[in-house]
């Protein structure tokens, strides 16, 4: 038998016991307590973790867009409608939106030419919203470029810096500035993912633009016109295109390069147009397509030679017509060291030479190849 000093021994200990567990437990539930009860908490911010400095590339990322921001430009475009078709008069409404950059110090202002296409004016906005009319200075719908005009302060006028293209290698970084969906100053990052495409001009005009640019920086619509920089906020292209099932960015952006730009708007500002480098010959893709089925030729078929032209001077000769068949002159099938067997072939390659340079080509003359040398000129109308 228990005495009761024994028991009264045991109640303490059992009480003790329960009050040590029960002190244990306030300690472990005492911050979910304290959160419960809002004891404690004071809503000071967390203290900050020091960043450190910059990566490289993202030093070089901002001084791009700070050396060439100011140079983008926004367009947005007006189309003329009839407001009443018994009064005939007539209002402009809003027809899109697209990107340029200044060209030079006298307000030029570079875009595509499918930004502009249907417009019947044009607006031109600067980084800090303010806003001029534009005229039309020239426009190459064959290389989708339009220069346009405004008379604005020097101040705002800041030339966009140009580089090289026929240098890119893929893997190399680019930057592209522009107003996609209406987005002012957008910027975007990627690589050139090939230096050599062709791309069919954007607006249905059937030719192609060579060794354009692709890459997967983010283009939308909007950015048309606007620049591709490299690391040394250089132009090298101006974005024109996208390929997207979406209509939004894929990944495959594309961009006119920079030295089919540097070749053809000084042609635009000074002439209106751009005039390729001519041959002095007559060329029908009909009779080239004939030649190489019913012949079996392949190449550019010499039609005729204009009198007094280049190919006039290196003895070219074209197709002579009987009463009762066609009798082939001269092909070219090679222009200095490319095949050609289109007229695509054809207008690629002369549209990297100038007005004055000397090219070779390898032509057929009664099955039998022969170089003849020639020195390019300007002829409106005849390649």
């Amino acid at each position: 038998m228990y005495s009761q000093d024994d028991v009264n021994r045991f109640q303490r200990r059992l009480a003790f016991s329960w009050f040590v567990m029960a002190a244990l437990a306030v300690l472990l539930l005492m911050p979910q307590i304290r959160r419960w009860m809002g004891v404690g908490i004071t809503g000071d911010p967390r203290p900050v973790t020091a960043r450190g400095d910059l990566a490289e590339f993202e030093k070089t990322s901002i001084n791009v867009f700070q050396s060439a921001g100011a140079s983008v430009v926004y367009i947005n475009t007006r189309q003329r409608r009839f407001a009443s078709r018994f009064t005939r008069q007539t209002i402009e409404i809003e027809s899109g939106t697209g990107s340029g950059f200044v060209w030079d110090e006298h307000g030029h202002i570079v875009t595509n030419y499918h930004v502009i296409k249907d417009a019947s004016s044009a607006e031109v906005i600067f980084a800090d919203q303010s806003a001029f009319e534009a005229t039309l200075v020239g426009k190459s719908p064959n290389h989708d470029l339009a220069v346009l005009k405004v008379n604005a302060s020097t101040d705002l006028l800041r030339p966009v810096m140009i580089g090289e293209s026929h240098d890119l290698q893929e893997g190399q970084s680019v930057f592209a500035i522009g107003r996609p969906f209406g987005l002012a100053q957008s910027y975007s990052a990627g690589i050139v993912s090939n230096r050599s495409r062709s791309l069919k001009i954007p607006g249905g005009s059937g030719r192609e633009i060579e060794d354009v640019i692709q890459t997967d920086a983010a283009i939308n619509p909007g950015n048309s016109g606007g620049p591709l920089l490299d690391t040394a906020a250089r132009l090298i292209g101006v974005n024109t295109a996208i390929y997207s099932p979406s209509g939004g960015s894929a990944g495959v952006g594309f961009a006119i390069p920079v030295d089919t730009v540097n070749r053809v708007v000084p042609e635009l500002i000074a002439n209106g147009e751009y005039k390729p480098p001519s041959l002095g010959i007559v060329v029908d893709s009909y009779i080239n397509s004939l030649a190489a089925t019913q012949a079996g030729v392949s190449g550019i078929v010499v039609v005729s030679v204009q009198p007094g032209g280049p190919a006039d001077k290196a003895g070219l000769q074209g197709v002579t017509e009987t009463t009762s068949r066609m009798i082939l002159g001269d092909v070219i099938t090679v222009v200095s060291g490319k095949q050609v067997e289109t007229l695509n072939d054809l207008f690629a390659i002369l549209e990297k030479h100038s007005v004055g340079d000397q090219v070779t080509l390898t032509i057929l003359r009664e099955g039998v190849e022969q170089n003849v040398e020639l020195t390019l000129q300007e002829r409106p109308g005849i390649q």
